[in-house]
């Protein structure tokens, strides 16, 4: 069986809890373009895709405006509204002293991932980070996964993909990479089911099994 020596990670609801964050960001936005339109459910579904493709289809031609303004909502409040997820850190560590290569594998701008792990505590467990300013196409396209692996020198069985959003799962499906699951993503457990991931996590400790299994 072979090992796994590289584990790739979404960042946004797989190891910071940016879904408050997320939500208000949007309301904010749409609720001065679309008054009284969108509700906080309405915005699960832009959790997961790019700014890019999420504005294209409600605002199309307005994309770089409506980007611009959720970015700067969402700066402003970026550190007052995120919080963490259970043992990530303490579990990452683990991972590393096991000699396992970690990676970001993320639709954001580069610069909020740095952020992001700053505030995690967490910026210097990671080998590698790969986001929307390093590639063409972002998630579910294979080609920021397939680039990680590149960097990292990992052969794509030798990988998996963890997430907490469809793409995340479809991207580790078209890269052929395993994929797996978060449990605590804000869209539950069942709708994750539905891309058929090779791993649930239920806890992020659960990856300390999987790789001592491989």
């Amino acid at each position: 069986m072979t090992k796994i020596k590289a584990l790739l990670f979404d960042f946004d609801g797989t190891l910071l809890n940016t879904n408050d964050l997320i939500i208000q960001t949007f309301m904010h936005v749409l609720e001065e373009r679309f008054p009284g339109q969108y509700s906080p459910k309405d915005c699960l579904k832009f959790i997961g895709p790019s700014l890019k493709q999420t504005f294209s289809e409600i605002t199309p031609g307005e994309e770089d405006a409506m980007i611009a303004k959720y970015r700067a909502w969402n700066e402003a409040h970026h550190d007052e509204l995120i919080t963490e997820y259970p043992d990530v850190v303490s579990t990452l560590e683990q991972l590393k002293e096991m000699g396992v290569k970690l990676a970001i594998v993320s639709t954001k701008r580069n610069d909020m991932i740095d952020r992001g792990l700053e505030v995690l505590g967490a910026s210097h467990l990671f080998d590698i980070r790969i986001g929307a300013c390093d590639v063409k196409n972002v998630k579910p396209d294979p080609e920021p996964v397939l680039l990680a692996l590149q960097r990292l020198g990992i052969e794509k069985n030798e990988a998996i993909m963890i997430g907490d959003n469809s793409h995340d799962i479809e991207a580790g499906h078209n890269a052929g990479v395993k994929s797996a699951g978060v449990a605590w993503s804000i869209k539950g457990e069942a709708y994750l089911q539905q891309f058929k991931p090779d791993y649930m996590l239920h806890h992020m400790s659960d990856l300390l099994s999987i790789v001592k299994e491989r």
